[in-house]
């Protein structure tokens, strides 16, 4: 019984899923139809109509290869949605977002699909790490470039017809076997060394089923079992794959795609232990003379039709903890035949660019501002925060009575968005200690008391600043110079 007890709570184990529910997990896509109209309301995406249109052309621009060069800028204040219509650019260009949203961002990922590369690194960064900022910055972008190598490899694809194992009497010695496999148009009986046993063993192969096996690994993928067999109810379960005998030749010419990224080239090309420093992290400084010899390659590859490049997507947080040498790399990496989708992320307003006197909006210099277009983004009106909170909950899967999501909406118009969505788990979680199943507003009330939002935290902190340390309520006079345009 104990046995049996222990072997539920293993399946159970093995079923569980680790799941969490992001900030932006609602996002789906853009919300956009054929005609790269905007929906009011889809794929997760509320309002911002003009915002969405534009990104969607920016997109359809980027697929067919349009656009390369350039800059995006997402301007518009906190909370308005910037970041999820900006990612997932598979071309050259920089996106600047300057704002904290990362809900927008998500859109144009979705819409390209899951094989583009995809690297975020912060600002600040760029700093701690023990190489210097240009060499971080170009395993960066190498990082999100990536490589589809296609390769031709020989299988051998059959149905099993029989499967003899050879022991020794004693029990010890290397097994040995035949292999009988057929098609529709011959059968070959193939010898089976130890290795191959055991992968047969391991796959569970029987009579009747239809393997493939590589020719250069030996691995053995089971394809299905056949139709001939489809009458052997005893030897088939609810979830058996009934597929074809195969037909013709038994060994095939199958083409394989494996897809890296140059920055894991570069290692596996520069380290002496290869491909094991990816798991250790320890991938030092890379000499250029590496990457011209694997650019040189790839384009060879190119040429050849055996490789294509995947421009993937950058995304530089904090873009404003780089320094003015760090802006200037970015402007001439960005020229380059193989450079990613560039996404920067700033939360700042006009101010001064690190590692010079002069400001700048966004603390970025003009010149590279000079390649944005421009997407400007509105703040939420009263119905679509109430729309954004409707989602997020379902999102949740928090139960809440309208009079709450009423509260939760006027909570969110007067101090932000942010705060009110952050407020949806929380009244959660008191409403189940009460021991409710449903958020109603005296929920809300409970958790609006319990944590400031970012207004009533300054006013407190004007109130009683005399009790706080190091207290400075004067400016400290620095000045800086204005940038001249």
């Amino acid at each position: 019984m104990a046995t049996i007890a222990a072997s539920t709570v293993q399946e159970a184990r093995e079923l569980t899923r680790i799941e969490r529910i992001g900030a932006h997990s609602h996002i789906r896509g853009l919300g956009l139809d054929d005609a790269l109209e905007p929906r009011n309301i889809s794929q997760g995406m509320v309002g911002q109509l003009q915002a969405r249109r534009a990104a969607g052309v920016i997109l359809e621009m980027i697929k067919e290869g349009k656009i390369a060069g350039r800059a995006i800028l997402m301007a518009g204040a906190p909370g308005t949605g910037k970041t999820a219509i900006a990612m997932g650019k598979p071309s050259r260009q920089i996106v600047l977002l300057s704002g904290l949203q990362l809900d927008s961002i998500l859109g144009m990922a979705q819409a390209l699909g899951q094989d583009v590369p995809f690297t975020m690194i912060a600002g600040s960064e760029i700093f701690s790490l023990e190489m210097s900022k240009t060499e971080a910055l170009t395993q960066a972008f190498r990082r999100s470039i990536g490589v589809r190598i296609k390769e031709e490899t020989e299988i051998i694809e059959g149905e099993v017809v029989e499967i003899q194992i050879d022991r020794s009497a004693v029990g010890v010695g290397a097994k040995s076997g035949k292999l009988t496999l057929k098609t529709t148009d011959m059968e070959t009986i193939y010898d089976l060394g130890q290795k191959m046993i055991e992968s047969l063993n391991k796959e569970k192969v029987s009579a009747g089923d239809v393997v493939a096996i590589d020719k250069a690994s030996g691995k053995i993928t089971k394809l299905g079992r056949s139709f001939t067999r489809a009458r052997d109810y005893d030897a088939t379960g609810p979830d058996t794959r009934f597929v074809q005998c195969p037909e013709g030749e038994l060994q095939k010419h199958k083409e394989v795609v494996h897809t890296v990224s140059l920055h894991e080239v570069d290692v596996i090309n520069s380290r002496s232990q290869g491909f094991l420093a990816l798991f250790s992290g320890d991938t030092g400084e890379i000499k250029s003379e590496v990457r011209d010899q694997i650019n040189q390659k790839v384009a060879e590859w190119r040429e050849e039709g055996k490789a294509d490049i995947i421009p993937g997507v950058l995304f530089i947080d904090e873009v404003h903890m780089l320094d003015i040498e760090c802006f200037s790399f970015l402007n001439r990496a960005l020229e380059e035949d193989l450079a990613p989708v560039v996404i920067m992320a700033s939360n700042r307003g006009i101010t001064r660019i690190r590692g010079t006197k002069y400001t700048s909006p966004h603390g970025i210099p003009i010149d590279l501002l000079d390649r944005a277009l421009i997407i400007s983004t509105s703040p939420y009106t009263e119905s679509e925060i109430a729309k954004i909170i409707s989602i997020r909950a379902e999102e949740e899967d928090v139960e809440m009575t309208e009079d709450a999501k009423e509260v939760l909406t006027k909570i969110g118009v007067e101090t932000s968005l942010r705060y009110a969505i952050h407020l949806i788990t929380a009244a959660n979680l008191v409403c189940r200690k009460r021991k409710g199943s449903v958020v109603d507003v005296e929920d809300i009330k409970r958790v609006y008391s319990l944590f400031l939002d970012e207004k009533r935290s300054v006013q407190y902190l004007k109130e009683f600043q005399d009790q706080y340390m190091f207290n400075e309520t004067k400016a400290t006079g620095n000045e800086v110079v204005p940038m001249e345009t």
